[in-house]
């Protein structure tokens, strides 16, 4: 016999931020639109105490793709408290603490009694990266105890690190890691004990099932974690990372840079990037004429939209081809593409405006794993991965530009180094020391291996600080000589005199025999062979006499000759109306001078690697 259940609620929970959250100043009533009985079983609900709160909630922090329309919806009431409290509280890059599974944390919290328990199954990243460490030290304030059960698993890394992280617990379903989290908070108690355990190194998903299943919680042996004053909990550190030179960032302008950037972020770069300038004007002129003007005729289907170009058009911009907007940029290591650079169909420019022409830049990743690379280009969001750019001059209001190095740096750095025993800081020459040779003296120690070995943990989570190496003006000098000699292989890489390859064609007869047009039949392979020297060009021609000093040059898990490779490859495009209308690319239209690239770029890794090298014995 059917009989309903008298407390079944219909509501958004995270609307339902009234009568528990009133002390943080969310009063609205939303319940109008919903039925008088089901209003009274809400707030007979929000008038009860809650002692355990367990959950699910979404991992997501933004919808994958405008087009799908099921953008997640506002929610100022709790936004609100996130500012408050994990935003407030934080040092990181701020808007993925507004996602789903975040705003559920918040929801929870603030709906729990003052004894109880919150057990949630979401995304692990609230455990080790930068952008929770504010989340982290707000449940250290308001838990008591906290237990953790990592079951790693994110997709997302790469490399031997991907390989540690094994399998995913809800069999390889989803690319993020796991985590069980249980918060405790009990009246009487102060402070906020944490504990972790964690499945073994690259467990498979049944393992990690197992893991689960096999001892109850409290069986399992738990590490204690005392978490540091920056509210890290995995991966602390005891070195002096805090005492170097901050890069950018210090509001007292204690830093070496004043400006710094994100790379662009177009969020369609299939249609405003392009190989050839041609190619680049086809694709975003066709798209201007489908947004601009009266006869805007765009399906949703049509490309991949996003919530700015949404707003933009929606707000009646609009806009012609314009050739001078075309830009070389930097779009991934030792590969360039022309970017249109529209105000309307690039989502996120950047502040690329404030650097230069030509100026060099240095380029660093942040988060995962660090990663260096100057440009003298505009250079795009993921040039390097996620990637940050402080240029070594800068335009200003009402000026024809600046240094960007600040004064507070070059005084650092003379009072620092002097010319021998006996004479005082006064005494160096001002021109001994320049903006420019500190530039360079940054570059060369952001590329030490010592330096990336000793504070690699501090750089997934922190912006770079710099250390003062050894204590004379040729120990300067040196770190400046290496810095100016690796700046001037990266950002002058397509110049550089070409290794010596051994280059072997051979006569694909089949392929030219199936087709008038033969070099479009021969297939494309760009394969590297690194134990052996060699790269497999395609069905006809190898290059061979590669030194293996050469593939020892890396950027993250790829070498910079694999980089290259990965981005001539052909590839059908992901978007629809580019695949349809122009798919364009043919390797072989390009291969001789991407063979050519290939021997400049071994230059340029076999002399890096040998900088490099040099500086482990260089001065500190």
């Amino acid at each position: 016999q059917y009989e309903e259940f008298a407390n079944l609620c219909f509501v958004d929970t995270l609307d339902n931020v009234g009568v528990h959250t009133a002390a943080h100043g969310s009063t609205a009533d939303m319940f109008g639109s919903v039925s008088e009985e089901n209003v009274a079983r809400i707030k007979r609900q929000n008038s009860r105490k809650i002692s355990v709160i367990i959950g699910n909630p979404p991992y997501n922090a933004n919808q994958a793709n405008e087009n799908d329309n099921n953008k997640n919806r506002e929610y100022p009431g709790i936004d609100a408290r996130i500012k408050q409290t994990y935003i407030a509280e934080s040092t990181a890059q701020k808007t993925k603490l507004y996602d789903m599974y975040a705003r559920f944390f918040r929801w929870a919290s603030d709906r729990l009694s003052a004894d109880g328990v919150l057990a949630f199954v979401t995304n692990r990243s609230f455990i080790d990266s930068r952008t929770f460490d504010g989340f982290r030290k707000t449940v250290a304030e308001e838990f008591n105890e906290v237990w953790l059960v990592d079951l790693k698993g994110d997709a997302r890394t790469s490399g031997e690190r991907r390989r540690q992280e094994g399998g995913n617990v809800f069999d390889d379903q989803i690319r993020v890691g796991i985590a069980i989290g249980f918060f405790v908070r009990k009246q009487g108690l102060s402070g906020c004990r944490v504990r972790h355990v964690a499945v073994r190194d690259y467990a498979k998903s049944d393992e990690k099932r197992e893991f689960l299943v096999a001892k109850r919680l409290r069986e399992h042996q738990f590490d204690e974690i005392r978490p540091d004053a920056k509210g890290h909990w995995l991966g602390q550190t005891s070195n002096d990372f805090e005492s170097l030179h901050a890069l950018m960032g210090d509001p007292k302008g204690h830093c070496l840079f004043s400006f710094h950037t994100l790379g662009v972020s177009t969020n369609r770069d299939e249609w405003v990037y392009g190989r050839t300038q041609r190619a680049t004007l086809d694709t975003a002129s066709w798209l201007l004429k489908k947004l601009s003007g009266t006869n805007r005729n765009v399906s949703a289907d049509d490309i991949k939209w996003s919530e700015t170009l949404k707003r933009r058009v929606a707000a009646g911009v609009a806009e012609t081809l314009d050739v001078t907007r075309l830009r070389a940029t930097a779009y991934r290591p030792f590969s360039r593409l022309w970017l249109y650079g529209s105000d309307l169909l690039v989502d996120r420019p950047a502040r690329m405006a404030r650097i230069p022409n030509q100026c060099p830049t240095l380029c660093f990743s942040i988060g995962k794993d660090f990663r260096v690379l100057a440009s003298a280009s505009p250079f795009d969001l993921h040039f390097i991965g996620d990637t940050v750019g402080v240029p070594m001059s800068q335009f200003a209001e009402g000026t024809d530009g600046l240094d960007n190095i600040t004064d507070w740096a070059l005084k650092q750095f003379q009072q620092h180094y002097h010319p021998g025993p006996g004479r005082k800081p006064a005494a160096i020459p001002k021109e001994a020391i320049t903006k420019e040779a500190i530039f360079h003296y940054v570059y060369a120690v952001l590329h030490d291996p010592v330096y990336r070995e000793k504070y690699a943990l501090n750089l997934k989570r922190e912006f770079p600080r710099v250390p003062l190496y050894g204590s004379t003006m040729a120990h300067f000098q040196q770190w400046a000589a290496w810095g100016d000699a690796l700046m001037k292989l990266h950002i002058g890489y397509e110049a550089v005199e070409p290794w010596p390859v051994k280059r072997t064609d051979t006569l694909d007869t089949k392929a030219r025999a199936a087709q008038q047009a033969p070099k479009c039949m021969l297939k494309s392979l760009l394969d590297a062979e690194g134990q052996e020297g060699c790269i497999v060009i395609d069905s006809e021609t190898v290059l061979a006499g590669i030194p293996q000093p050469a593939w020892s040059y890396k950027l993250g898990n790829r070498s910079a000759l694999d980089w290259v490779l990965d981005q001539h490859k052909e590839r059908k495009p992901k978007d629809p109306t580019i695949r349809e209308k122009f798919d364009t690319y043919r390797f072989a239209d390009h291969k001789e001078r991407v063979v050519d690239l290939l021997a400049r770029v071994a230059r340029v890794s076999v002399d890096t690697v040998r900088i490099v090298q040099a500086m482990t014995s260089g001065p500190r």
